[in-house]
């Protein structure tokens, strides 16, 4: 794999399933989110809303629940699901190899 662009977050085993997780590179935090079918995803780590870290929040399905507002946002595709969120966050594409899991950052 090429890992020009990809960042290792942590290894699998660091979420448990229907998890999320915070991952802070540089300046930036992300959100990692692992579902009951193996599948990980990542966003931006901060609430469109009020910036409450995601990571401290509820994973329901493929959403996630802002702790703060109980707002929420779909981790796959970054909609807005649940008022008082109304804006779209970033989300990125994310791989996993050897046990770890790989952000691609812009």
């Amino acid at each position: 794999m090429n890992h020009e662009n990809w960042i290792e977050s942590c290894a699998v085993d660091d979420i448990d399933e229907e998890d999320v997780i915070r991952f802070d590179y540089g300046d930036k935090t992300f959100a990692i989110y692992r579902t009951d079918k193996d599948e990980f995803y990542a966003t931006d780590g901060y609430c469109t809303h009020e910036k409450f870290h995601l990571a401290d929040g509820l994973v329901i399905g493929t959403q996630i629940e802002c702790p703060k507002h109980n707002g929420r946002l779909d981790f796959i595709t970054g909609e807005a699901k649940r008022a008082p969120i109304c804006v779209k966050i970033k989300t990125y594409p994310v791989k996993v190899e050897a046990g770890k899991v790989f952000i691609k950052m812009d």
